[in-house]
């Protein structure tokens, strides 16, 4: 197999990818991301996965392609990538104290266009966040680009108490699920005595 496309410009999921032993190709879309009316946080993110694969599938056809995308879900409500550090601090607060949902969903679109979708979501418990916490949190910068407004593989890591579930889906991959996924659609052979050769 030519080099997986991953549609995504996350270097989380590439260092996910590549550390197994895939060769990646990272071709990056551009879609709008906004959720529609009433949209669950599973269904929102298997739609933007799927949408971002297609597109990715345009561009390069004939190849392997595996998009995803992450959301937060905390009372119901949605938590995107803050569009700036006063909605990163409203976003944590709302975080603290409790437990949250990170959903991912990914799509693998093979060279036929024959696609797979799955939603992973995995439960996390934040400690009770001050107003210290979050204010230097904000001042690292690595809210930057994360849903919920948070990195649980950084600094953050933290705060969290719990994690039920995948921990690599609240980094932005279910890396276990994506692995099986993608040798059941044929594109791989897994085999970690020596990397999953591509």
């Amino acid at each position: 197999m030519s080099a997986l496309v991953l549609a995504s410009a996350s270097p989380r999921r590439l260092e996910m990818l590549t550390r197994v032993g895939l060769e990646v190709h990272v071709a990056p879309t551009a879609i709008d991301e906004a959720p529609k009316v009433a949209e669950r946080p599973s269904a929102c993110a298997l739609r933007l996965a799927s949408e971002k694969a297609a597109a990715a599938a345009l561009l390069l056809p004939g190849r392997w392609v595996l998009a995803a995308d992450t959301v937060v879900e905390v009372d119901g409500i949605m938590l995107g990538k803050p569009a700036d550090a006063v909605e990163a601090a409203a976003m944590l607060a709302q975080l603290g104290g409790r437990s949250h949902r990170v959903v991912t969903g990914y799509a693998i679109r093979g060279p036929d266009g024959a696609s797979t979708a799955r939603a992973v979501t995995t439960e996390v418990d934040f400690r009770e966040l001050g107003p210290d916490d979050i204010d230097g949190y904000l001042a690292s910068g690595e809210w930057r680009g994360k849903a919920g407004g948070y990195a649980a593989q950084g600094i953050a890591a933290a705060f969290v108490t719990a994690v039920r579930g995948s921990f690599t889906n609240v980094i932005g991959l279910p890396l276990a699920e994506v692995l099986m996924d993608l040798e059941q659609a044929g594109a791989i052979r897994v085999d970690l005595s020596r990397g999953v050769p591509a």
